[in-house]
């Protein structure tokens, strides 16, 4: 390991513009989008500000651990999908209920009553088709100017990679799986 001097002195311009709500997607292959999503979320709310999360691929039961530490701390959570397409008994309804949520999803960015938005896993039922990316896009454009919207899932589209503020590639470089270690309650839920 190389050491480095601490720096004494800002090395960048301090942002002259205006605040705004801002687009941020989590993407890529590696570990972590959901992860720093909930982290955004949980900083929004501890600064008071009203949080909304939605996931695309968790059923309206699920009890991870970020529902129970969010039901804990009032941040409204709700699953909209009936788990990963390998579980799924159905891929209609799994498309049918990708649809409503995002309905429901747009409604509440639209309406701009919360701060902070998040569309935990949006990426697989848009890479689906289940729902168009030009009504995601519509929707990000459209919003309430202070409304900020958080997107996770791997491969996003160049369209919403270029319309977003912030662009976060996840990438693994090591990863327990490969070793053989199964998920872990507490890491991966």
């Amino acid at each position: 390991m190389d050491l480095i001097a601490p720096p004494v002195d800002r090395d960048t311009p301090r942002p002259q513009g205006e605040r705004r709500g801002l687009i941020l997607v989590h993407t890529g292959t590696g570990k972590g989008k959901s992860t720093a999503a909930f982290g955004l979320a949980l900083r929004a709310h501890g600064r008071g500000k009203a949080v909304k999360v939605y996931q695309f691929m968790k059923v309206p039961s699920a009890r991870f651990g970020e529902h129970r530490l969010f039901e804990q701390l009032g941040i409204p959570i709700t699953g909209l999908g009936d788990g990963f397409t390998w579980k799924s008994k159905d891929l209609d309804h799994s498309a049918e209920l990708a649809q409503a949520g995002w309905e429901q999803a747009k409604a509440t960015v639209m309406a701009g009553e919360h701060f902070m938005v998040v569309l935990d896993e949006i990426m697989y039922p848009l890479r689906y088709g289940w729902i168009p990316l030009e009504s995601i896009l519509s929707c990000l454009r459209e919003r309430p100017p202070h409304v900020h919207v958080v997107l996770t899932g791997r491969n996003a589209p160049a369209e919403l990679i270029e319309l977003a503020d912030t662009v976060t590639e996840m990438t693994m470089i090591k990863h327990h799986f490969k070793a053989g270690v199964p998920a872990q309650r507490g890491i991966e839920d």
